[in-house]
């Protein structure tokens, strides 16, 4: 476990930014005075299940075992179990396709996920969706979007829904920072404002849009400060902290559900590899990555449990052979789960029945 270190500052906010109200400008959010230390036993238990879940998914990467596209979330694991623990099981979660820890957060237990990555039948969306696509209704997780930005306007289109239907649920909408800069960031931040829909946009920031700094990228540096555009909170969030990040997202959709006020979530959250698993991450530079391997959530919280007297040394290396061990029952699971059948490619095309409805394999008649 790397030492202890102390949270990451705020970056400077950008020049000429005009401020919101008031009522709507929120800064650095402080954690809650008490936790049980059963609940920050299973929020650690969780981190490192995630933890060691991507990292065994990269090593099955490099085996061949796991093919396309592959983002992790290394370095962002407090974020992950952090957002899912603020929000209900019922409420909705619509994720980028850095999704792994996210699918592991809300539920999904790991051998479907890994499956999944596998591309097997047995995988949590049968083989279909891969790495960038994982998706389960019974979670509800919305699925993961590969098209930068093109979980936005679906998971404001799921605010308005229930709107429209009188429910009482939450759309979370999970985002990187680059995402900020496209239209459809825009367009459905104001209409959610604009319409007071129960939605909570989170951005996971890193600091790169792939290779390009937040600095580089974007004209406010600031991200959550572009709520003021439309009179909605804003706020950032230590992403290192399992804790901040729970009880900024409860605090956020607590909110959208009982006030109908949408909030921009700015968390600052550092991946420890790079953009994806195929990226040698040579734009950022080792006295940097230095600084944020110093804050590693999980070591951090592992010293936490350690310095309160809630776990020792034998119980953290317990739970350190219990989750591996769960990671590799999940590689077992995806080696031994068939590949889906090629008869069955249209199966999930459409949730039922359509007319003229495609059937036919490549090569073959497809009116036949």
């Amino acid at each position: 476990m790397s030492p202890r270190a102390s949270r990451a500052s705020a970056p400077p906010a950008a020049n000429g930014l005009v401020a919101a109200p008031k009522s709507r400008q929120r800064q650095q959010v402080t954690p809650r005075p008490a936790t049980d230390p059963k609940e920050l036993v299973g929020y650690y238990r969780l981190m490192l299940l995630i933890r060691r879940f991507e990292e065994k998914t990269a090593e099955m990467y490099q085996r061949a075992k796991i093919g396309g596209y592959c983002h992790l979330n290394l370095g962002e694991e407090a974020t992950c179990v952090g957002l899912a623990a603020g929000m209900r099981p019922t409420d909705y979660l619509f994720t980028n396709y850095r999704e792994h820890g996210y699918a592991i957060a809300r539920g999904i237990e790991p051998e479907l996920v890994m499956a999944e990555l596998f591309g097997r039948e047995g995988g949590v969306a049968h083989g279909r969706g891969g790495s960038m696509h994982l998706f389960s209704a019974e979670k509800r997780l919305m699925g993961g979007y590969a098209i930068v930005g093109g979980q936005i306007p679906l998971a404001t289109g799921a605010g308005l829904a229930i709107r429209r239907k009188g429910e009482n649920d939450v759309v979370v909408c999970q985002m990187g920072d680059a995402t900020t800069n496209i239209g459809a960031f825009h367009e459905s931040l104001n209409l959610a404002a604009l319409w007071k829909l129960p939605v909570v946009y989170v951005i996971i920031n890193n600091g790169f849009g792939m290779g390009t700094s937040v600095e580089a990228g974007s004209s406010v540096a600031a991200l959550h400060e572009k709520a003021c555009a439309y009179g909605i909170p804003g706020v950032e969030v230590d992403g290192n902290d399992v804790i901040i990040v729970r009880d900024a997202i409860r605090e956020a959709v607590e909110r959208a559900r009982s006030e109908r006020i949408p909030t921009l979530m700015n968390i600052k959250s550092y991946r420890l590899r790079g953009h994806s698993v195929v990226d040698p991450d040579r734009y950022r530079s080792e006295q940097y990555l230095q600084r944020i391997r110093g804050l590693d959530p999980v070591a951090r919280l592992a010293d936490q449990l350690k310095r309160d007297g809630i776990l020792d040394d034998e119980a953290l290396e317990q739970l350190e052979t219990e989750v591996e061990r769960e990671v590799d029952a999940a590689v077992e699971f995806a080696d031994d789960s068939p590949e889906p059948d090629p008869k069955k490619l249209f199966e999930f095309s459409y949730a039922t029945e359509v007319p003229n409805q495609p059937s036919a394999l490549p090569g073959q008649d497809p009116w036949r």
